[in-house]
């Protein structure tokens, strides 16, 4: 019953996407996580204020498991208000950027697609905090990992609010260039690393709390899923801006010299300029050749 009102507080607070389709995959991603949160948050303060062991949870024996677990999911929720809002706000205010997210996506699938889409990021994002739900269900392993978790994921929370804000900054000086300033110097995309940070510290704090195999089958899946997404995203920005800015010389040194997505570590390395152009013009020649069929 646990993991079906969690599961359930997901998709609630993902059905956004069903007004655009992208917004399953951002805004509703910061929604969702913002859920579960309150959802477990809800659980714990009935069991806590009640008196009443819930999951095995008992507050009399365990109350300072407890308030680590309450932390813990009021850390989800302000993260998942921010990272919301700030994708909504942008999308809704910076008209180049709405124009970039509608070209991924395309044109708004049929219904039923969408329906789809909402049932398997509920079930990625309930993976994704396993770290959290898997500690609240089980209630073992204490409250040493949790806190070192904890505190992984307040760096990230700090390091992707941080890199948010300055690369806002550095836009507004700058429009055409991309931020290369602050926490920018170590590594280009900051504000994905903060997000994997985020998510390293979640599994990290439910690692003594995952039963059988499943338990830790489900927990690597969703921190895999989410690596794998944030390093996608890199190689696609990454090769949007050499699009944009590939015969600039200073963006040409800084994207070679600066890793992608790990600091000091040059995971992946910048594209090569020439590759992304003959894309380009591959695009293009293919645009022309479908404009000339519609006529």
């Amino acid at each position: 019953m646990y993991y079906w009102i969690i599961f359930a507080a997901a998709l609630l607070f993902c059905c956004v996407g069903f007004k655009e389709f992208i917004w399953f995959m951002s805004v509703g991603y910061g929604l969702s996580v913002c859920g579960i949160g309150i959802a477990n948050l809800a659980i714990l303060l009935i069991s806590f204020f009640s008196g009443n062991p819930i999951l095995g949870i008992n507050p009399i024996t365990d109350p300072v498991v407890y308030y680590v677990l309450i932390a813990q999911s009021v850390i989800f929720i302000g993260y998942g208000i921010r990272l919301g809002g700030f994708l909504l706000i942008r999308e809704l205010k910076n008209a180049a950027y709405k124009k970039t997210l509608q070209e991924a996506a395309g044109a708004e699938p049929p219904i039923f697609v969408k329906a789809v889409m909402w049932l398997l990021m509920g079930a990625l994002y309930l993976a994704q905090t396993a770290g959290l739900n898997y500690k609240v269900h089980n209630f073992k392993g204490g409250i040493v990992l949790p806190i070192i978790g904890i505190v992984i994921s307040l760096l990230g929370v700090i390091i992707e609010a941080t890199a948010d804000k300055q690369k806002g900054a550095q836009k507004k000086t700058d429009p055409n260039m991309v931020a290369t300033k602050g926490l920018f110097k170590f590594v280009r995309c900051p504000n994905y690393f903060g997000e994997v940070t985020f998510w390293t510290g979640t599994f990290i704090s439910g690692m003594a709390s995952y039963t059988g195999l499943g338990q830790w089958v489900v927990a690597v899946i969703g921190y895999i899923a989410i690596v794998y997404i944030m390093f996608n995203g890199c190689q696609r920005l990454d090769k949007r801006q050499t699009k944009r800015l590939g015969n600039d010389p200073v963006f040409e040194e800084y994207a070679t010299k600066t890793p992608i997505l790990i600091p000091f570590v040059p995971w992946y390395y910048h594209v090569d300029a020439k590759v992304v152009a003959k894309e380009a013009k591959i695009e293009h020649a293919k645009k022309l050749a479908k404009e000339q069929e519609a006529k």
